[in-house]
């Protein structure tokens, strides 16, 4: 089994980081919900896509500090290094921002993996040869085709279903909001406890195999 994760939105968390920032900069008003893509709309609706493109910036690039790990990612990763399931991230983000200041939007999302100990041989201990960041779509499902995932697990649901994939790989969309209930043939997942509970089953913890 070779297990290929997304990055946003699968194993980072940004809705209140979104509305955050949008709120200190004015963009929003303070009763926007504390979610991403409402944040999106409100802009979209107001005629303000170009700063909407400016705050992904911000927040892809040094808000990444600030940024959150959906709840579970870590003990899931942590199970499989237990387990010897071989795993990869593997994410698609332009390398800098279409408008704003050029932050390396690929190095903050490196730089935050390392924060919580993704790269450290005494946590996760994920090898740098197995995360890789692109520019498109294409790229990105070229190297999971590449590295030989088995299964890949991501938010986005035209990833999961790409003809690309769909002969090989058997997808599981990271659904926490349940926005895409009309997505047949994809196994549909609310948290990353049900993902582990799914791939891992009763993996015991390292603790109990030391």
């Amino acid at each position: 089994m070779i297990i290929g994760v997304d990055f946003d939105n699968t194993i980072v968390c940004y809705d209140g980081l979104f509305r955050k920032l949008a709120v200190q900069q004015g963009l929003t008003p303070g009763n926007v919900p504390e979610s991403k893509n409402a944040v999106r709309d409100h802009l979209r609706q107001i005629g303000e896509e170009d700063r909407w493109t400016e705050l992904q910036g911000q927040v892809y690039g040094p808000g990444m500090r600030e940024a959150r790990l959906f709840p579970g990612v870590r003990e899931f990763f942590d199970r499989c290094r237990c387990a010897g399931r071989e795993l990869f991230i593997i994410s698609h983000r332009t390398r800098y921002p279409f408008l704003g200041q050029r932050h390396d939007l690929h190095q903050a999302a490196r730089d935050f993996l390392a924060a919580h100990g993704f790269n450290d041989a005494a946590r996760i201990g994920l090898a740098a040869d197995h995360i890789h960041f692109h520019e498109t779509k294409e790229e990105k499902l070229a190297q999971i085709r590449q590295v030989g995932c088995t299964h890949f697990i991501d938010d986005l649901p035209e990833i999961l279903t790409a003809a690309a994939l769909r002969a090989n790989v058997e997808g599981i969309l990271f659904d926490p909001k349940g926005q895409h209930a009309d997505c047949p043939g994809l196994r549909r997942v609310g948290s990353w406890r049900a993902i582990e509970d799914y791939l891992l089953g009763r993996v015991r913890d390292c603790a109990e195999t030391t």
